[in-house]
């Protein structure tokens, strides 16, 4: 199994971050092992694109909510990543508690 779980739709609440938010948020590595997705689809023309990641960050995007990582966007790199055989991930990690 690629990821922890694989799940449709975020379960936490909105938490109002934008592009612009998430790029403040220094990269890290997670293992993919970890992650719960939030898409059960992907595109897999996108996923074999040269320039998936031309006009959205190079990092992917995941909520850390009620001890569980979610893979909020970047579904199509960590698929990637695995087909490459590496079991981490390069994202963005919002520490998010119930209150957002």
């Amino acid at each position: 199994m690629i990821f922890r779980r694989v799940g449709d739709g975020r379960p936490y609440p909105d938490h109002g971050l934008e592009q612009r938010d998430w790029a403040e948020i220094s990269p890290t590595q997670v293992r993919l092992g970890d992650l719960t997705t939030t898409k059960t689809k992907l595109d897999l023309e996108h996923l074999l694109d040269d320039d998936s990641t031309y006009y959205g960050d190079l990092f992917a995007h995941v909520v850390s909510w009620r001890g569980e990582l979610f893979l909020e966007d970047g579904l199509h790199r960590a698929l990637r990543a695995a087909l490459q055989q590496r079991g981490m991930l390069h994202a963005r990690v919002h520490e998010m508690s119930d209150s957002g």
